[in-house]
């Protein structure tokens, strides 16, 4: 996510009154919810604060006193699990990843967050992707070939610099699932989350021979459009991982009731047509306890256009709440304390109380107005 998140265009649009007055009827949406969903991605990345006991609790001091209840922490990434992982150990060989060998990042957390009444969700970032910048896939798909996502040209999927697996394969649906459960099981986890690349692949992934294969066989032996944009084909592809976003949310939910899934995909319908994610579905089919859209926007305008959009696809009279995403830090960007306040006073206008922030490091740069005057907001 946070390497996507520098890549988010910068969309300007004009907007006024009527855009105004066609969010406000949907002000009821998010606000449904009684429990705060105020939150914070924490990653491994640009980030040092996962690496030590002392690093995890200043995380949940720093959240306790800017009224952040939801710590979403990475524990998919690069093709590791930063918790020891019995799967990934007896699949790769390879239990954790070799920068948090010989501890659990994740039940320190834990045991950190519970004593002071916050709630950590386990974030699966990577989702489908199994490497970055590493053209053959990283060691996973060094050992699990087949498990590639490929495109009409035969080759490896490859987008923005991250390599996939097939979304559509079902033991590579089957792995990740399993590393969900995995974590539902051996810890006492709030939520599992995923984002742009769980559940997604590319729109130019499917054209292996499994997805071929599935294909054919429920349109009489054709072959897919070979333009991976033709509509159809999106949408067959994207209706295979609703499928899969049901599957995470009824196995969780049988598995542990009490543990939320939340989703913080790209916003729509770009996160369709770009990687096969439709969550309005998700939210209409209740396979989802929040949604959690990218609104990674670099100017007022055009967050307030982005989030007045993607407000009006959530279906209607539903008690799932939406929660923007907002970018906090990227690279050297943060946005302008004025930004940043005019993006909440946004979200609050719209009936919206609660947001995410993109990442926990951007919280420094704002660390006074999240612990006097963020709460007021």
């Amino acid at each position: 996510m946070g390497m996507m998140a520098s890549l988010c265009k910068r969309i300007h649009f004009k907007w006024g009154d009527l855009l105004w007055a066609v969010a406000g009827m949907l002000c009821i949406v998010g606000s449904a919810s009684a429990q705060s969903e105020k939150g914070v991605w924490l990653t491994d990345v640009a980030s040092k604060a996962l690496d030590s006991p002392e690093g995890i609790q200043q995380v949940v001091s720093d959240c306790k006193a800017m009224g952040l209840e939801n710590i979403y922490v990475v524990v998919w990434n690069r093709g590791h699990t930063l918790y020891p992982s019995a799967v990934m150990d007896s699949l790769f060989g390879v239990p954790v990843a070799p920068r948090f060998s010989g501890s659990d990042m994740l039940q320190t957390l834990l045991d950190a967050a519970h004593r002071e009444g916050l709630k950590v969700h386990a974030w699966f970032e990577f989702g489908f992707s199994s490497s970055y910048q590493e053209p053959d896939g990283g060691h996973i798909l060094r050992k699990k070939p087949e498990w590639k996502a490929l495109d009409n040209q035969g080759k490896l999927v490859s987008k923005n610099g991250f390599q996939w697996m097939n979304a559509f394969h079902p033991e590579v649906q089957d792995f990740l699932l399993s590393l969900i459960l995995e974590v539902v099981h051996n810890y006492d986890i709030d939520g599992i989350q995923g984002d742009d690349r769980l559940p997604a692949n590319p729109s130019t992934a499917g054209y292996d021979p499994f997805t071929l294969g599935l294909y054919g066989g429920e349109h009489q032996g054709k072959r897919p459009p070979e333009d991976h944009e033709n509509a159809e084909w999106v949408r067959w592809r994207a209706q295979k991982l609703n499928t899969f976003a049901q599957k995470i949310y009824t196995s969780v939910k049988a598995a542990d009731a009490r543990v939320k899934v939340t989703m913080a995909p790209s916003i729509y319908p770009w996160s369709r047509d770009e990687y096969l994610q439709d969550w309005p579905t998700w939210v209409r089919e209740g396979w989802v306890d929040a949604i959690i859209p990218q609104v990674y926007r670099y100017d007022h305008p055009a967050y307030a256009s982005t989030l007045t959009t993607n407000l009006a696809f959530m279906p209607k009279n539903t008690n799932i709440p939406f929660v923007p995403g907002i970018l906090l830090r990227v690279d050297d960007y943060t946005p302008s304390k004025r930004f940043l306040r005019k993006m909440l006073r946004t979200n609050r206008r719209l009936g919206l109380e609660d947001e995410v922030f993109f990442f926990y490091e951007g919280l420094k740069w704002h660390s006074t107005f999240f612990k006097k005057r963020y709460q007021k907001f």
